[in-house]
C-alpha cells in the first residue's frame, strides 16, 4: 500500500476518547506502509485511532448476551453494496426469522433508509428495538441469522460488515478521501468483552482481524499489525 504522510482536515470526534479527530506531524515514525502519530496509525487512506491497537477485547457472548444486536439509535448500518446482497439471500435466510420478524421485513422491507445514519436493517419495537434479523436462542442471547445460515453451509456471506467489525467502526470522512476506523466499545454492554480481552491479552485489532481483512485487505491487516508493534515499541505520547 502507498503510505499517506498528508491528511485532510479529519472530522472531529470526542477528544476525550482519542478517537481519531486530528493529524499531527509531531513525533510520527514513517515505515514503508504505515506512519504513526500520537493517536493515529495511517495506512494509505485510513486512519486509524491508536485504541484499536492499544486496547483489548474479546467479545463474551455469555454475558454480554449480543446486546449490539438490540442496543442503539437504529438498525446495523449497511453499506450499499450489502443492499442486493440481502435481497438475493433473503428467501434463504428467511427460516431461520421469527414470524414477527418477518411480518416486519414484508411490511417494511428487508432494508430502510435512516438520514442520520442510512441504509440500516430494521428493528422490532415489539422486541427491544431487536434487529429483525437477529434470533433469541433459549439462553437469551441474540443469534445472528444470517451468521447461522453461514455456518450451516445455506449461504456464503457471513453478516453486515458493520457487525462484523464491532466494537471498531469504520466510516468514510466528511473532509476528503480517507476512512477513520476507531474503537467504540458500549461502556456498560461491552465491559464484560473489555475485561475478557484484558484477562487475555488480546489487542483488538487481533480479535476482529477477520473483518479487518474481509473490510480493508489482507496487505493493510499485515501493515496494521506491524504499526501495532511499533506503537508498543514507541514513545509517542510525549509531546
Amino acid at each position: 500500500m502507498t503510505q499517506v504522510d498528508k491528511v485532510d482536515k479529519v472530522d472531529k470526534v470526542d477528544k476525550g476518547s482519542r478517537f481519531v479527530n486530528s493529524i499531527n506531524p509531531i513525533n510520527s515514525i514513517n515505515q514503508s506502509n504505515f506512519v504513526l502519530l500520537p493517536t493515529v496509525i495511517v495506512i494509505d487512506n485510513i486512519l486509524v485511532s491508536d485504541l484499536v491497537a492499544e486496547k483489548q477485547f474479546v467479545c463474551d457472548l455469555a454475558k454480554c448476551k449480543g446486546g449490539c444486536c438490540e442496543e442503539g439509535d437504529a438498525g446495523a448500518p449497511l453499506a450499499d453494496a450489502e443492499l442486493a446482497i440481502i435481497t438475493k439471500i433473503y428467501e434463504k435466510i428467511k427460516p431461520y426469522l421469527t414470524e414477527a420478524a418477518i411480518e416486519e421485513i414484508e411490511e417494511k422491507g428487508k432494508y430502510q433508509y435512516s438520514k442520520e445514519f442510512g441504509w440500516v436493517t430494521p428493528t422490532l419495537s415489539s422486541d427491544h428495538e431487536i434487529c429483525v434479523y437477529g434470533v433469541r436462542d433459549s439462553k437469551g442471547i441474540i443469534k445472528c441469522a444470517f451468521e447461522q445460515a453461514y455456518y450451516d453451509g445455506v449461504i456464503d456471506w457471513k453478516k453486515p460488515i458493520s457487525c462484523h467489525l464491532y466494537p471498531i467502526i469504520a466510516k468514510k470522512g466528511k473532509h476528503g478521501e480517507y476512512e477513520r476506523v476507531n474503537y467504540e466499545p458500549r461502556e456498560k454492554l461491552c465491559s464484560p468483552g473489555c475485561a475478557l480481552g484484558k484477562k487475555l491479552q488480546v489487542p483488538v485489532y487481533e480479535f476482529l482481524k477477520e473483518p479487518l481483512i474481509r473490510k480493508f485487505g489482507k496487505e493493510f491487516y499485515e501493515a496494521l499489525d506491524k504499526a501495532a508493534k511499533a506503537y508498543h515499541c514507541a514513545d509517542l505520547k510525549k509531546p
